[in-house]
């Protein structure tokens, strides 16, 4: 049960219309919707996310004055973030971003960027934040601040009716998108492993995008892929029957927004976010993409676990 928020309210009121599987949009909810994801017609869920004076006075006098945010995402990561028929970004991220806007009264602003790209970006003051499905890590922590807003863990996929052991994985090759934690630490653990037991390394595949890694898998390109549990979740249920789990989901860790390294904005966020958890916009977004078992009760600032 979550508790409603105390915080002050002003009078603007913003309606996000949550499409299941599709984009969250600012007007003009309808009762059905055709979208790629999903094939057909899918309801909407109608929110009302209200401007809180208290929080957004706190924004720094930069982002008040240009009254919007820069926020460098990389796609496609769905359901997280990717791109509706039209070619605008939409997914779980992006709407729970607009949410934390609405209540934050400013202009949220995608920027397209390489994954990798991001971070340096902010740290150049290019972007004030970054919002790309994010794994919160320590060794992260030390060039950027993180707002948490969901919890994540590692999902292998097959090719259905495979046998593949995630932790038995030698020899095997493994997809994976390019500088994600599954490349950088995941897989590189997992191999090493297999060359000091005097097995065969695991052969790990790379590509700059997810989509491409999962399309290689349903081609038989590889023999199993290696993502955040929402996305290989996504993957699996988009696939029509062709992919399966691999395994458990394993090494949960949060989620977190991006921000330069003690920026005044990351503590603001953080109130946003947890304004949307108490008063349940939050858990609305969440169910609404079908990602509730990540879901959070309380964001904060630099939650890493390892």
């Amino acid at each position: 049960m979550s508790r409603r928020s105390t915080f002050a309210r002003s009078g603007f009121v913003r309606t996000l219309c949550l499409v299941a599987g599709g984009a969250l949009v600012l007007a003009g909810c309808t009762s059905n919707t055709e979208n790629e994801s999903s094939g057909g017609a899918t309801s909407t869920v109608s929110i009302d996310v209200v401007k809180v004076d208290e929080i957004a006075v706190q924004l720094p006098d930069r982002v008040k004055g240009a009254n919007k945010v820069v926020v460098g995402v990389n796609t496609p990561y769905q359901p997280n973030e990717f791109k509706d028929p039209s070619g605008k970004i939409v997914g779980f991220d992006v709407d729970l971003m607009n949410a934390v806007t609405a209540v934050l009264g400013v202009t949220p602003v995608y920027t397209e960027s390489d994954f990798d790209k991001i971070i340096p970006a902010i740290q150049a003051g290019t972007y004030d934040l970054g919002m790309s499905s994010f794994t919160d890590t320590k060794e992260r922590e030390q060039s950027v601040d993180f707002v948490t807003y969901f919890n994540a863990g590692i999902q292998w996929a097959q090719p259905a009716g495979g046998s593949v052991d995630p932790n038995n994985a030698c020899g095997l090759r493994v997809a994976v998108q390019t500088t994600t934690i599954e490349d950088t630490d995941e897989i590189p653990a997992k191999s090493a492993a297999c060359v000091a037991a005097g097995k065969p390394p695991i052969q790990k595949i790379k590509f700059d995008r997810q989509d491409d890694a999962t399309t290689a898998l349903v081609l038989g390109k590889v023999d199993a892929m290696s993502a955040d549990s929402p996305v290989t979740a996504y993957a699996i249920k988009q696939s029509n029957g062709k992919l399966a789990p691999a395994g458990e989901v394993f090494d949960s860790a949060p989620y977190g927004w991006a921000v330069a390294k003690g920026s005044p904005l990351g503590p603001v966020l953080q109130l946003a976010v947890q304004h949307l958890i108490d008063d349940g916009t939050y858990q609305k977004i969440a169910e609404n993409w079908g990602v509730q078992a990540g879901t959070i009760q309380q964001s904060v600032i630099n939650g890493a676990v390892s």
